[in-house]
């Protein structure tokens, strides 16, 4: 009789950790960050601003091509800094609210969790990921390139990505700004975003930017561009109301 209980018991175990393992393998991993809950938003507020340049609006720099220029071409934009000359709009400006605890869930787009190195450019220059989410770095190009990222963090990428590896999965566990450079092409520079919320946006061409379904509430919200710094202001979101705020970055 015991052996029969005990057999009785170790067979309920197995079915439930097959359970466990099922359920767990069919659901989307959710972005690994455990200081932020996503809930569901009713009614809430939008932030909304725009970046500018502060001073004499520099042109688009070129940067020389030195290899592979049959497919690369001669040169590239340096896309470290680019202003609207009407605006004086600053895009590629990372705007998001560092200190939200909770608020909506990431409405995740597989389609868009990529990188192209198409023309020896990486595009987009700046992509925001969820942390713990996998994402997609392509090779369009036909030639070898390298996918190098320059963790602090997170564990550091060095990987070969040669004319035949189309695509390769990458994930970063940890928040934080990871650069992105090309060992074989050294002109080739990006940044990926390792958001732990999804009140992460980048400008646009006219240096604008617009979080949605904020919570009301105080917030921190900070802005970060590659080469002009950081500034932080103090936000208060009010249900279903926008608040419009504006920077400006100088040299």
């Amino acid at each position: 009789m015991r052996h029969i209980i005990e057999s009785m018991l170790l067979t309920g175990v197995i079915m439930l950790a097959t359970l466990f393992f099922t359920l767990t393998s069919t659901i989307a991993k959710e972005p690994n960050d455990t200081n932020y809950a996503p809930v569901e938003v009713k009614n809430g507020g939008t932030v909304s601003g725009v970046i500018k340049f502060g001073g004499e609006i520099p042109a688009l720099a070129e940067i020389e091509v030195t290899k592979d220029t049959k497919v690369c071409g001669k040169a590239k934009p340096d896309q470290s800094l680019v202003v609207d000359a009407k605006r004086r709009g600053i895009k590629n400006v990372v705007a998001y609210l560092k200190d939200i605890e909770s608020g909506k869930k990431w409405a995740l787009d597989e389609g868009s969790l990529k990188m192209d190195q198409k023309g020896c450019v990486f595009t987009p220059h700046i992509l925001v990921v969820p942390t713990g989410t996998p994402f997609a770095m392509l090779n369009n190009d036909g030639i070898l390139h390298n996918v190098h990222t320059r963790s602090e963090i997170n564990e550091e990428i060095n990987k070969a990505q040669p004319k035949f590896l189309k695509k390769m999965k990458l994930t970063f566990e940890k928040p934080e700004f990871v650069k992105v450079t090309c060992d074989v092409h050294n002109w080739m520079n990006a940044w990926i975003v390792a958001a732990p919320n999804p009140y992460y946006r980048v400008t646009d061409e006219q240096g604008k930017f617009e979080l949605t379904d904020v919570p009301a509430g105080s917030y921190t919200l900070e802005i970060w561009h590659e080469t002009l710094g950081k500034q932080i202001k103090q936000v208060e979101v009010k249900a279903g109301e926008t608040v419009s705020l504006e920077f400006t970055l100088t040299k």
